[in-house]
């Protein structure tokens, strides 16, 4: 059921795959190359370095992020929190648990006040240390302007005639309006298991219950960005698994957050990829999937 796209992305939103002949004799590039061409690109806006005058996080005394500069201003006067020239410190001397995320739960409230954030979420994030081991739980708002470490959870879901279910987002999302998207994908929520984030965001974003998903294959992970974004700084982890829907299942939204589910071949995923129709999350892991997959070098 391959539905049009009205969308038209900014500009700087279209990246260029490899065209024409290929070096090695003439032959048309494959779509695993195109797809590699792309993903390589992409990669290049999804690892950047960290913002201008950002200095790094420490919770409870463990690396776990780099703040804005707005967010250090905000904070030069909460109680627990220690802004020094090198970094901003966060609950030093205490250790994970209540006292700790009672802290975190006010850094969060003195971003928002401060008009730090990007909406308020009424989520918690786990926040994690470099390794990826959690320390303690913040609003999901306040993850940006702290430049702490989220995991993203993305399911790349087939037709069994080989079409590629996609999703476009609604237009009332906060970030990244009407733009398309992979037909799953969402953050874990704190405390949460990868399995049943995707799980959960199955369920939440395309009406998928466990008995549709069981063939799906082990989570990996695709890359870890770094980007620059206005409220702060994305270091997000990008994992997916990839199942074949049975012929019976029609995916449908059930939480209002997309607003089209459609299909699409391999080459049309290509094509909107190169275009800029998908969020950069959503390219990402799409172009992975299209360089990866069984029969993508044919």
């Amino acid at each position: 059921m391959q539905q049009k796209s009205t969308h038209t992305p900014p500009p700087d939103n279209v990246v260029q795959p490899i065209a024409g002949p290929a070096a090695d004799g003439g032959q048309t590039p494959t779509p695993a190359t195109r797809a590699s061409a792309l993903y390589a690109l992409l990669r290049e806006r999804a690892v950047e370095p960290a913002p201008e005058l950002s200095r790094p996080v420490l919770v409870a005394g463990l690396p776990c992020g780099r703040a804005t500069l707005a967010a250090c201003d905000a904070l030069r006067h909460l109680p627990g929190a220690t802004v020094r020239d090198d970094a901003l410190e966060l609950g030093a001397g205490l250790a994970p648990g209540a006292a700790l995320d009672g802290l975190l739960a006010r850094v969060a409230q003195r971003l928002r006040e401060a008009d730090c954030l990007r909406g308020w979420r009424d989520e918690l994030l786990d926040v994690l240390d470099e390794q990826g081991r959690p320390v303690g739980a913040i609003e999901r708002a306040a993850v940006r302007p702290l430049g702490l470490l989220t995991r993203a959870v993305h399911l790349n879901a087939w037709t069994p005639d080989g079409r590629l279910w996609i999703a476009r987002r609604a237009l009332s999302k906060s970030t990244d309006p009407g733009m398309w998207d992979t037909l799953v994908g969402g953050l874990a929520g704190s405390g949460e298991d990868l399995d049943l984030a995707l799980v959960r965001e199955c369920g939440e974003e395309a009406g998928l219950d466990a008995p549709d998903i069981q063939a799906r294959e082990p989570m990996r992970t695709v890359l870890r960005m770094h980007r620059r974004l206005p409220e702060g700084y994305q270091v997000e982890d990008l994992m997916v698994s990839r199942c074949v829907l049975p012929a019976h299942v029609r995916p449908a939204n059930r939480d209002g957050e997309v607003m089209e589910i459609a299909t699409v071949d391999a080459e049309r995923a290509l094509a909107m990829v190169a275009a800029g129709e998908f969020t950069l999350e959503a390219a990402l892991v799409i172009a992975d999937e299209l360089m990866s997959r069984p029969g993508a070098r044919s």
